[in-house]
Parts: C-alpha cells; structure tokens; sequence
C-alpha cells in the first residue's frame, strides 16, 4: 500500500509538472500581445495573465477534466504506466516545441501521449472514438473559428473607426485590451488546467482513492496554481514568435484577436472540448492580418507552426508508447 502512495505521488507530481509547463509553454498565447503593443512590461504582463488563470476555477466547471480523463481512453484500460507514458510523451514534446520556439498545443501533446500509451496498453480498442474524433477535429475547427472571428472583429473595427484619427483611437482600444487580454487568460486558465485535472482524477479512480469521476477541490486549485506559476515563469522564444513573428499587430488588432480567442475558449470550455489556446490565439492572428491584405501574414512561418501542429498528436504518442514500455516494468 504503501509503494502505491509513492508511485501515485510522484505521479500526480510529474502530472502537475505537466501543468507548470503548459502555463510557461503557453503563457504567449496570453502575454504576447500585450507586450508587443506595448500595453504592459513583460513582467506586468506575467503577473497580470497569471492572475487571471488562477481565478478561472470560479467561472468554469470541469467538463474538460472529464473528456481527458474518460473521454479519450476508456478508464478500464488506463493504469499508472499509461499515465506514465502520456505525460512522458506529452513533457518531451512541450520541451522540443519550446526549444525551438514553435507554438504547438500542450493540450494536443497531452491528448497524443494518452492515446500512444493506451494504445501501446491496449490495442485501438482503448480509444473512445467519439471523443478523439471531436477532439481531433477542434485542431481544425478552433483555429479557422478564430481566425474569421478575429477577422469579422478587426474589420468592423476597420469600418466604424474609419474616420478616426489613427493615434487616439489605438489609445482606446489600449484601454479596451486589459478586459480582451483579462477574458483570454480567463478562457486559458480555464480549459488548460483541466486537462491535468483529468489526468490526476484518472489516477485516483484507477489506483482506488476514489470510486466515482468526480474532480476534487485540491485537485482544481493544485492545477490552477501549476498553470498561474507556470505563466509567471513565461516562454520568451514564442512570445517573439507570436506577437512580432506571424503579422504586425496594433492595439486594435490585438483586441480584436484576444476577444475572438475569448468567445472560442469560453464556448469550448462549457461544451467540454479540450481545445488549444495555442491554435486559436494563432488563428485570430492571422484573421486580423488578413483584414488588412493576404500579404500582411507571413504565411511561411505561419505554415511551419501549421505542420507543428500535425506532428503534434503522432509525435507525443510515439514519445509515449515507447515511455509506456519503459515505465510498465517499475509501475
């Protein structure tokens, strides 16, 4: 009994680790616009989209934890070496994408390493194909909604400002990004410390600490807490990438991109679909660009983060297969 508190400590340690990483993996997807467009000091900026991730508990519930924990591997098949190996997979693949400063999803990595471990386990017949489909098929869906949101939004702000002098009315929309960038941390914290949720309360379920699926208070603070500390701790390189990398953006294109990005996680989130933050805050980019002229985005760098995000689910669930074969012999 008391080998299994161990290994079940250290792994819901290694699945909080997890959490950190997806907080300083994607703290760009909550700070890089804010800095480019000079609305706060990249240390402003941290405390300001970690704040925000923190509190997001009080506004969503925990469909998200669900779908990860039983929606995408049925449990009967789920044990500590799959587990294992999913975070194995999923940490490997974070590590790499921020070393090279490529924005990939730390969700998608997470979903990748679960279903190369369960499968590893168990064959095709651990997947729940209902949720891997409706899963996989946001990889498409949130970045294109973003991206014609965030275009909708940009030119309508085109047209009613168009008689505007240029300078005071990108003041407006300065003021008008610290409740945009407050709801995009909001939306972040909200879908991205669920998914470690899942994990966790799997593992509680599968080694006996608790019969029904039912996600834990300590479970939800711990998780937020990871992803707040992690956003403080932020990724430069793909802050660079994301705010100055894939089209110019003024406050106005910020706003228009991070209120896009907002209303898709938020949808997400209360439908339970484990999106990326990364894939929809890229998407409205690249709509806000578009509302000036095709030739505003940079479309060769947008098509290298595009094949990122391909690679990501096979990668993480090779990464993880090969971990679960390695861990199933300690575990």
């Amino acid at each position: 009994m008391e080998h299994a508190i161990v290994i079940m400590a250290v792994l819901v340690l290694v699945a909080l680790i997890i959490d950190f990483m997806n907080g300083f993996h994607d703290a760009a997807n909550s700070i890089a616009l804010m800095v480019s467009t000079r609305l706060l000091t990249p240390q402003a900026a941290v405390l300001w989209a970690a704040f925000f991730n923190f509190i997001a508990f009080l506004v969503f519930g925990t469909a998200v934890a669900k779908m990860i924990g039983k929606g995408i591997i049925d449990p009967d098949f789920v044990n500590n070496a799959v587990i294992f190996g999913a975070l194995c997979g999923a940490i490997t693949w974070n590590v790499l994408t921020w070393w090279l400063g490529i924005p990939s999803s730390s969700s998608h990595a997470l979903v990748g390493g679960l279903v190369g471990a369960g499968v590893a386990h168990a064959g095709t017949g651990a997947i729940v194909a209902a949720g891997l489909i409706k899963t996989s098929a946001a990889i498409i869906l949130s970045p294109l909604f973003g991206m014609l949101l965030a275009l909708i939004l940009m030119v309508t702000v085109l047209w009613f400002f168009e008689k505007s002098a240029p300078y005071p009315a990108e003041r407006r929309f300065n003021k008008l990004q610290f409740i945009s960038a407050s709801l995009y941390s909001l939306g972040h914290g909200g879908n991205d410390a669920q998914k470690t949720m899942g994990i966790i309360t799997v593992l509680l379920v599968t080694n006996g600490f608790q019969t029904n699926f039912e996600v834990q208070t300590w479970v939800i603070i711990s998780c937020h807490a990871m992803i707040a500390l992690g956003t403080l701790f932020g990724g430069w390189r793909i802050v660079r990438t994301m705010g100055m990398g894939i089209t110019r953006i003024r406050p106005s294109g910020a706003f228009s991109a991070q209120t896009a990005g907002s209303i898709a996680l938020f949808l997400a989130t209360y439908m339970g679909i484990p999106i990326s933050t990364t894939h929809t805050i890229t998407g409205a980019i690249v709509g806000v660009g578009l509302s000036r002229r095709a030739s505003a985005v940079r479309w060769g760098l947008a098509s290298r983060l595009v094949w990122a995000w391909v690679l990501t689910i096979p990668c993480s669930g090779l990464i993880a297969a090969v971990s679960y074969h390695f861990g199933k012999s300690f575990l």
